[in-house]
């Protein structure tokens, strides 16, 4: 009998070589999941050396503190990636990080969890939130929400091509009963949808639209993003893993936008610090090879985009 390869990180060899480790240095880790990554840049650092994560999900939090709670070099904290600059002056290591590490999404503890709500796969309750003490549920969302505002999520989060006929067919069958689990509602995707992918569940981008809608992912990536060139040194480096289009799309920008310098400020003889540019791009995404994805088929979306500070 083959012996199954144990679940590894996405694009974990990647994810180290392009941190370029100092092991007095300072880390975060801002979506630390099951800490596949936080493990091997923990195992990286001197004794000298800092890893400060992030997560949401108290689970995550919980189980980080059973794993490393009593090593004096890392610290969790529970709350969103948006919040990395209020962390870093509590830790006073602003402008003193020197690798910061998104790895965004869903957890695959979370996608295995039924009670959790985020995979069609498995019956169970429709929450989908990552901090389940947060907001409301996917469930009491689709209750108030509009039929408009279903098929705007489900095109902008989802990038659904069948939008409002699929938000029609929800607010269809709550009338009837009210959508309050996982497979009942991949299954009216299911008979709403008119085609699909072969390999790929009809109701894949309308589970993400819902999420990203619930976590509200997309605003906080963009404000992580921004707070990173405050709380990154000079030298450090930037490093995003997506795994869809929409989350990979806010990343290229970010870095473009960072990075560019117009044909017109190269002719200045003198180039004022507020113009520089503040990132430097290193390389085009990374994606995993086939070994990895064979491993780990969650990971055949993934791209991994570095960017270093520069300015």
């Amino acid at each position: 009998m083959q012996k199954k390869e144990p679940h590894q990180p996405v694009l974990l060899a990647e994810v180290i070589k392009y941190l370029a480790i100092d092991r007095d240095g300072i880390y975060i880790d801002a979506t630390f999941g099951r800490g596949g990554h936080a493990r091997q840049i923990l195992q990286s650092l001197g004794d000298k050396g800092r890893l400060i994560a992030i997560d949401k999900d108290p689970a995550a939090v919980a189980y980080a503190r059973q794993q490393w709670g009593h090593d004096r070099r890392f610290k969790i904290y529970q709350g969103s990636f948006k919040q990395i600059k209020a962390i870093a002056k509590i830790e006073n290591v602003i402008a003193k990080v020197s690798g910061l590490l998104l790895d965004l999404g869903v957890s695959s503890p979370q996608l295995d969890q039924p009670e959790r709500g985020f995979s069609f796969l498995r019956d169970g309750p429709l929450d989908m939130r990552m901090d389940p003490s947060v907001g409301i549920s996917a469930a009491e969302w689709l209750v108030s929400a509009t039929e408009k505002e279903i098929a705007q999520v489900l095109k902008d989060y989802g990038e659904e091509r069948y939008a409002k006929r699929i938000a029609r067919a929800i607010v269809e069958e709550r009338k009837l009963k009210p959508i309050v689990t996982t497979v009942h509602l991949a299954t009216v995707v299911k008979f709403a949808h008119p085609r699909w992918e072969r390999h790929k569940h009809p109701a894949t981008q309308t589970f993400q639209a819902i999420r990203i809608r619930i976590n509200n992912e997309l605003e906080d990536l963009k404000v992580c993003l921004e707070q990173s060139l405050e709380v990154l040194k000079l030298g450090g480096r930037l490093l995003v893993i997506s795994f869809h289009s929409l989350e990979d799309r806010i990343v290229k920008r970010f870095i473009r936008q960072y990075t560019h310098e117009t044909v017109e400020l190269k002719k200045l003889p003198f180039m004022p610090a507020g113009w520089r540019p503040k990132l430097k791009n290193l390389g085009r995404g990374i994606k995993p090879n086939a070994y990895a994805i064979n491993v780990n088929p969650r990971s055949r979306s993934a791209v991994l985009r570095i960017a270093e500070k520069i300015s």
